[in-house]
């Protein structure tokens, strides 16, 4: 089957013949990104013309034409940076396949990701800029990557580290686009190629052996645009700024999000978490701002982004992580209480599952509808769905068929890890996602955890996400909570241990948590769930997408107790 008339990185660099706004007359002053760097806080914030982009990712399109063959993997280890942003881009115009690959990352995890996607090469910088000081990133790259390694300097237009004899400066890779067959002409002609074609390779968390390798085709940008459009409202004149990475799924979809739609992306070169971004979201006129609920939380805490203007702020999105309803009211106050669209999806689906909608009331911390092409039940620890008008609790199984989802996997099997042991639903069997989900009696959704992050408390069933709920707000010394049951050595019942990391600045003790936490969960959950354990730690242990790791603090409170139990 081949894709309908052009590819999606086409119509992107369309856009400005396509949509009715943005006419061939005024695309030199329509935006399509304005970003600032970090430190340069009273500056202008700088911007690139959607004629511009268009001329630069047709550019560098060519050099990737001339370094690289059709149809390469080639990986982006980089902040995410207007740069970085047009080499995504001209990586796909050019027929080859992004791999994403976060900047955060350690070596040994760059080069797993290297290896399993068969990577050709690789973009990165010389180092990172965050929060005033440098830190090294060309050579955590090769000291992984053996392929040939393209780097672009963090400031300025010089490097500030000598390179590998293979590899190449940014400026020595766009000189290759002179050795094209038409060095002097701007035009570049987009790469037909079918439907199923891999445009991305994306992956997994990993927390345990490799992660999964995910192939991104050509409809899962169409599907990712469809849902800003349809949960997010996002139109032409938006200014639509979203914190993240091309390394995690939200990088790549923020980016089809906004091009598809017509949308400006904001990105701010540096770390989102103090006042400086705060000031950028203002002076960029941001009306879209998208946000992980740990970030919220980090500012509600400091107060940094007290006596700016959100007011042009629209909309805000959340995703990522179960959102706190306290710190969304919070946030939602920074702009005249506008409305917090929650999102909640997977890689593997290139979209969200379940979403808010701006056609529907909405509440903090909740899901209002499935999203487009997607539909879902909630089923018993026995297989069995509930009713899909009645209030309940279970894991949830997707319809097999979605647009955009994967169908394949490069380093595992599909069908055993999606499919294997699901019930079957009207005659096709349930697609597994591994979340724990809440229907409401009035018909809302709140996301309870993974299907990994239940306990049994006394034979009764419930979630890691509903106890730390009702912990977080059990004293104003808790940053946040984290809680895991613990099974004893002799198999007997299993008991709640909770994890706290205190603000900054605050004391506590364990013993003087527990009776809180007791008497909170008691009062607002199920009077029959004891508190066994406090434990005051420094952070939690996270996944390299942010995610609190359970299974880490169960296994070491495991240790422990089976330690005290020989003792």
């Amino acid at each position: 089957m081949e894709a309908l008339g052009f590819p999606v990185l086409s119509s992107i660099l369309q856009i400005a013949v396509c949509n009715p706004v943005r006419t061939l007359t005024n695309q030199m002053i329509v935006l399509a990104i304005v970003w600032r760097d970090e430190a340069f806080d009273d500056s202008e914030v700088n911007s690139i013309t959607l004629k511009q982009l268009r001329h630069q990712v047709m550019l560098v399109a060519k050099a990737v034409d001339a370094t690289f063959s059709k149809g390469d993997a080639i990986a982006i280890d980089m902040q995410m940076t207007a740069n970085a942003v047009i080499i995504y881009l001209a990586i796909v115009l050019a027929g080859c396949a992004v791999v994403s690959i976060a900047d955060s990352f350690a070596p040994k995890e760059i080069a797993t990701r290297l290896r399993v996607s068969k990577a050709k090469g690789i973009f990165t910088q010389d180092f990172i800029a965050r929060g005033g000081r440098k830190f090294p990133l060309y050579s955590r790259v090769i000291e992984a990557a053996a392929c040939k390694v393209i780097v672009l300097p963090v400031v300025g237009d010089d490097l500030g580290v000598q390179l590998r004899e293979q590899d190449l400066s940014w400026q020595g890779f766009l000189s290759s686009a002179n050795q094209t067959q038409n060095p002097r002409s701007d035009h570049y002609s987009p790469n037909y190629q079918s439907v199923d074609s891999v445009t991305n390779i994306l992956f997994s968390s990993g927390t345990t052996g490799d992660p999964k390798a995910i192939p991104w085709t050509q409809l899962a940008p169409i599907r990712s645009a469809a849902d800003g459009w349809a949960a997010i409202d996002i139109q032409a004149g938006d200014v639509y700024c979203w914190p993240t990475n091309l390394g995690w799924v939200i990088g790549p979809t923020v980016l089809y999000h906004c091009f598809l739609n017509g949308a400006t992306l904001a990105l701010y070169h540096g770390s989102p978490q103090g006042r400086d971004f705060g000031k950028f979201v203002q002076d960029a006129g941001v009306t879209i701002l998208g946000t992980v609920p740990s970030l919220v939380k980090a500012w509600k805490s400091t107060q940094c982004m007290e006596g700016l203007d959100w007011t042009k702020i629209k909309t805000f999105c959340s995703s990522g992580e179960t959102s706190n309803v306290d710190d969304d009211l919070w946030l939602s106050s920074k702009a005249y209480y506008s409305p917090i669209v929650e999102l909640c999806g997977g890689t593997e689906l290139a979209s969200s599952y379940i979403a808010g909608s701006p056609l529907q009331p909405q509440a903090f911390g909740a899901f209002s509808t499935a999203s487009m092409t997607t539909g879902f039940v909630i089923f018993d620890e026995n297989g069995v769905p509930y009713p899909d008008d009645v209030a309940c609790v279970g894991e949830v199984g997707l319809f097999p068929l979605s647009l955009g989802a994967s169908d394949r996997l490069l380093n595992a099997d599909h069908e055993k890890v999606y499919y294997k042991g699901m019930p079957i639903y009207k005659g096709k069997v349930l697609r597994r996602h591994g979340d724990i989900i809440k229907r409401t009696v009035d018909g809302y959704i709140i996301v309870q955890g993974r299907a990994d992050d239940t306990m049994n408390l006394g034979g009764i069933k419930t979630s890691s996400v509903e106890i730390e709920r009702v912990c977080d707000g059990a004293d104003e010394c808790i940053l946040e909570t984290a809680a895991v049951g613990v099974a004893t050595a002799n198999r007997g019942p299993e008991q709640l241990v909770i994890f706290v990391v205190l603000k900054k600045g605050y004391n506590s003790s364990a013993e003087t948590l527990k009776m809180k936490f007791s008497k909170a969960i008691q009062s607002n959950l199920n009077p029959l769930f004891k508190v066994s354990l406090v434990k005051i730690v420094p952070e939690f242990p996270r996944t390299s997408s942010n995610k609190i790791l359970r299974r880490v603090m169960r296994d070491q409170m495991k240790r422990e107790l089976s330690v005290q139990s020989r003792l």
